[in-house]
């Protein structure tokens, strides 16, 4: 059981990346579109903060299963390349006439990363956020060395 979650945990964050990219070939609308349309374009513009968000989150999750050490170095890496898969998605979704790409949008995606970096760091390394600690600790002790 152990070792499924491991590999679920290793192989969660390109799946997640291949549904980005899926979705960012699709018109706005394809899943959801609701009634108001400014409310429909205040969530959907949101949900960048939230989408590239949960990439690094599940970048570091994947990380913590390893055998080694989960060094500042290697989490700021991650975030790195949680960051430039939004550049990567921004400049995919430029290519389509029904999408959109703006350096907005690129700032929400990376804003959305660094906000959990924060709390990331902070929590491994800073002493700060004790129970998100715990529970990183607890995913490093489950996935990766038990």
């Amino acid at each position: 059981m152990k070792t499924a979650v491991v590999w679920a945990a290793r192989l969660l964050p390109f799946i997640y990346m291949a549904l980005i990219w899926i979705m960012s070939s699709l018109p706005s609308n394809h899943f959801v579109e609701l009634p108001d349309s400014q409310i429909d374009r205040f969530i959907k513009e949101s949900l960048h903060l939230i989408e590239f968000a949960l990439l690094y989150g599940l970048f570091v999750a994947a990380s913590l299963t390893g055998k080694r050490k989960f060094k500042r170095s290697v989490n700021m890496l991650l975030a790195v390349a949680a960051a430039l898969y939004g550049l990567t998605d921004e400049l995919h979704q430029s290519f389509y006439p029904y999408r959109s790409a703006s350096l907005f949008d690129l700032f929400k995606d990376v804003l959305g990363v660094a906000v959990v970096y924060y709390f990331v760091d902070g929590a491994l390394y800073q002493g700060k956020f004790p129970r998100f600690r715990r529970l990183l600790e607890k995913w490093r002790g489950y996935a990766g060395r038990g």
